[in-house]
């Protein structure tokens, strides 16, 4: 009897997976998407938690109930397309690095002095950093959204354009509720981040750290278990102990950095990269006539940025910076955070 139930679960699991996929295909429109489609489409998601150990009440109680949130498409599908032509980077850094955000950063920090010591001997990174960081995602957790987490996530899975990624981070949000997490703490973003850092499930599960010993790693209501966890976020992705993220730059009269384009292919963030010039140590710049503007060792390897042309400013760009644009894929927002922190640590 047993195992025709079994047998019966796993039947109606795969029907209703078939019938997802047939009624929410990657190339269906907004208007095309049901509550009855996006029901069948749930019940595939139970059966692929199912197969991952998730407990049947986490199913029970993330999926039930759940409706699609059309407000979600329509932010979706709204993101912007690729500029052809960057538009200006001062302007952003004028809005981005300004007083009042470098001294709510400071005022953290003084919160948490007690634990910097600790989290520097574990991770190794500038608070200034991670707290840069914080400070962009939320403004220091003063804005984190109110989408309910497993609505929002489910409703782009099914939509299907990029089922694989919001399919992996429902499956993922689940994970953390098996582990504790109240479900209640699941709001954030829209696509699906939240708390201070504004991790998705997926991170939280890899990244999410304990900076003040109490066992739990609450990114929600923590300053100190927020920079934990984005430093730890940082030392995974290759941050370099002792190294800045980049200094200002000096360059000769007439210097092109498409003179000395890049050979390497990064694996990610192509096109913010195609913006950098190739790598060469500072000592090598210095030999070209570039001139550090901070404290940097010559042995550094770097590479010259100079976003909005000649006569403006420029940087050295080391490999710090690349750990930066993991978090966020975009010149824009490393440079912010970059020099957001240089302001937080003076």
């Amino acid at each position: 009897m047993k195992v025709l139930l079994t047998f019966r679960r796993v039947l109606l699991a795969l029907l209703a997976s078939l019938t997802a996929l047939i009624s929410a295909s990657p190339a269906a429109s907004a208007q095309s998407l049901s509550q009855a489609g996006f029901e069948a489409y749930l019940q595939y998601v139970a059966a692929k938690a199912r197969s991952e150990g998730i407990s049947e009440a986490t199913i029970g109680r993330t999926l039930t109930g759940l409706t699609l949130n059309s407000r979600v498409i329509e932010l979706d599908t709204a993101q912007p397309g690729r500029q052809n032509v960057p538009p200006p980077l001062a302007p952003y850094l004028a809005r981005h690095v300004d007083s009042a955000r470098a001294n709510g950063g400071k005022a953290q920090l003084n919160r948490v002095a007690g634990v910097l010591p600790s989290l520097d001997r574990r991770f190794g990174v500038p608070p200034q950093i991670v707290t840069a960081i914080w400070g962009h995602e939320t403004n220091y957790g003063s804005y984190t959204g109110d989408f309910d987490l497993a609505r929002s996530l489910a409703t782009l899975a099914y939509e299907g354009r990029r089922r694989a990624l919001f399919e992996g981070e429902l499956i993922a949000l689940m994970k953390m509720v098996d582990r504790g997490v109240p479900l209640s703490r699941m709001k954030g973003s829209w696509a699906g981040a939240f708390g201070y850092p504004q991790f998705l499930p997926s991170i939280y599960l890899t990244n999410a750290a304990d900076g003040d010993g109490d066992g739990f790693a609450d990114i929600w209501g923590s300053g100190a278990d927020t920079l934990a966890s984005i430093s730890n976020y940082s030392v995974k992705a290759g941050w370099r102990h002792g190294q800045p993220w980049g200094v200002g730059a000096a360059l000769p009269s007439g210097f092109d950095p498409a003179q000395f384009p890049s050979r390497l292919a990064p694996p990610t963030c192509t096109r913010v990269h195609d913006r950098h010039s190739g790598w060469k140590t500072v000592g090598e710049w210095r030999a070209l006539g570039v001139r550090p503007l901070g404290a940097i060792s010559d042995d550094v390897l770097t590479t010259v940025f100079q976003p909005d042309g000649p006569g403006s400013r420029a940087w050295l760009l080391t490999g710090n910076y690349r750990v930066i644009l993991q978090y966020n894929c975009s010149n824009y927002y490393a440079m912010s955070v970059g020099l957001l922190a240089d302001e937080i640590a003076n």
